[in-house]
């Protein structure tokens, strides 16, 4: 069970029992593993995509990149990997898919931010 000794003592203050923590934790792992699927599949889907990031020298609002591919694993509720584009890559973690069709990670150094990518620049307006 992944949840921490305060939250396993805090959800069964409000009633949950162990089967019931147990479950909750492998939802959350599904859940992970799932959304990891989803983001995996939508840069596969898309030879271009666009993103919100802000990119030195560059005067473009919702910059243009290639992408090679994204490479995500999971453990627990942890969601970690790497997405490569054509010249350059980066660490991402703590992605999700938004109900606009465009996903939101976490990218790592040299980028350190929340970036949205698309695949085109007017879903980002």
């Amino acid at each position: 069970m992944h949840f921490d000794q305060r939250t396993q003592q805090a959800l069964r203050d409000v009633g949950l029992e162990t089967d019931d923590l147990r479950a909750a934790s492998e939802a959350v792992v599904e859940a992970v593993a799932e959304d990891a699927a989803a983001l995996e599949d939508f840069f596969d889907e898309h030879d271009t995509v666009y993103s919100d990031m802000e990119m030195a020298h560059s005067t473009v609002d919702y910059p243009e990149h290639t992408v090679e591919y994204a490479d995500i694993t999971t453990h627990a509720d942890e969601m970690r990997g790497w997405l490569r584009f054509d010249t350059w890559g980066v660490s991402i973690e703590d992605g999700r898919l938004l109900d606009d069709g465009s996903v939101e990670l976490t990218l790592g150094p040299t980028i350190d931010d929340r970036v949205r990518f698309a695949p085109d620049r007017e879903t980002l307006r």
